[in-house]
């Protein structure tokens, strides 16, 4: 199926998978090549805002996407150490009339899973597993990803799009490993009877307390429930998946009130995540190759944006290949378009997890009074950058898209 308009897609997340939809929804064929033995995800739940639907709804995947979702009645903010609830943000019909589209959580080899069945019914799509792209070059004809097998192909264009550790990332800006934050994530997911029946609550519900957070709501129509519990224990290195006991997660909690602690007493086969992240730069583009998602701007997990970002980057670089004369207008279109404000979001990310999910004492109090006084309406205002639709609205509101 390569022929000189192929664009090579370097992994087959959600990022990659979305950026190939998009490229099929311009008539632009493309290969996405998949460094594991099979196209799957890890992990367990994410939170997918408004601003995520509209980019399912681009990429003619709305309806599926929506059939996997559950619908949570609230985003609920817990204070950890009071037991006390700090705010609650509706997400009924008034939230979905102001942002044009709901909150839901998925599971997210769901969400993949919906992604990947669009992609092997297109005919634009190629998928290739096994094939991790290490370098790349390129000369006026075109680009040629150099898999670490040896192989080579040649397109009109490379994303890379393989996350965090991206070797193309790493070739285009070459700033080594990726900042650790010292936050340990650990993540559980179990049956609805498992959890305590007083907080089986159709919420997203964050308790937050003083260098620590929990994380719990619903996943796969109720069935299960998805547990994240993050703490700064200074981890000095990037891990991903590690199994852990469950005495090592409540090292970080001993000072919570007893009913969020004991959330995590129900928890069963528990992961570990030391999060990382990067600076924003905006050097995202080499000629004919571009990052996307995670390999173009990582953030810590306290926005709940990181896959939303991702298939925004997907619909806008699609979008923009597919109108612009020529690759360099295409991709500096897409980098002024998302620069700032992925930027913004990583930005706030650190902040929120200082101010808003760890804060102790003062700054504790602050945030509990200040949240405390808000109506909902106050919360839509504070989000409506983000939820609005303006991320894509260059995009979605064209009469051609």
């Amino acid at each position: 199926m390569m022929s000189h308009n192929t664009v090579i897609v370097a992994g087959g997340g959600i990022g990659g998978l979305a950026a190939a939809l998009g490229l099929a929804r311009q008539g632009i064929p493309s290969l996405v090549l998949e460094q594991a033995p099979e196209l799957g995800e890890i992990g367990a739940g994410i939170q997918i805002g408004p601003n995520a639907f509209h980019a399912f709804d681009y990429l003619g995947i709305g309806d599926e996407a929506r059939a996997k979702a559950v619908y949570i009645d609230n985003l609920l903010l817990m204070d950890a150490m009071e037991d006390r609830q700090i705010a609650a943000i509706p997400l009924d019909r008034t939230f979905r009339e102001r942002f044009n589209n709901p909150y839901a959580v998925v599971h997210r080899a769901d969400l993949h899973k919906v992604l990947l069945d669009a992609c092997e019914a297109n005919e634009l799509v190629e998928l290739r597993t096994d094939s991790r792209v290490e370098d790349y070059e390129q000369n006026a004809e075109g680009v040629t990803a150099i898999l670490e097998s040896g192989e080579h192909f040649t397109g009109r264009a490379l994303i890379g799009a393989e996350g965090l550790w991206s070797p193309i990332r790493q070739k285009l800006v070459g700033d080594g490993a990726p900042r650790v934050s010292g936050h340990t994530t650990y993540r559980s997911v179990i049956p609805t009877a498992q959890m305590p029946e007083e907080l089986r609550w159709n919420a997203a519900t964050l308790w937050a307390g003083p260098k620590c957070h929990i994380v719990h709501y619903p996943l796969k129509g109720g069935e299960v429930y998805n547990l994240v519990v993050t703490y700064h224990n200074d981890a000095p290195k990037p891990m991903a998946g590690k199994p852990v006991t469950k005495e090592e997660v409540y090292r970080g909690f001993a000072h919570i009130a007893e009913r969020p602690r004991q959330i995590i007493e129900h928890g069963k086969d528990w992961k570990m995540w030391v999060l990382c992240d990067r600076d924003p730069n905006e050097h995202w583009i080499d000629g004919r190759v571009v990052l996307l998602g995670d390999a173009a701007h990582p953030m810590l997990q306290y926005m709940a944006q990181g896959a939303c970002m991702a298939m925004e980057d997907a619909v806008c670089l699609s979008y923009h290949l597919g109108h612009k004369a020529n690759l360099a207008d295409a991709f500096e279109a897409y980098r002024n378009d998302r620069f700032a404000r992925t930027a913004r979001v990583q930005t706030y990310s650190r902040l929120m997890g200082e101010y808003i999910y760890h804060p102790a004492e003062g700054k504790a109090a602050m945030r509990n009074a200040t949240m405390r006084a808000m109506t909902p309406e106050d919360f839509y205002d504070r989000i409506e950058w983000l939820y609005g639709g303006s991320g894509l609205s260059n995009v979605t509101t064209s009469q051609d898209a």
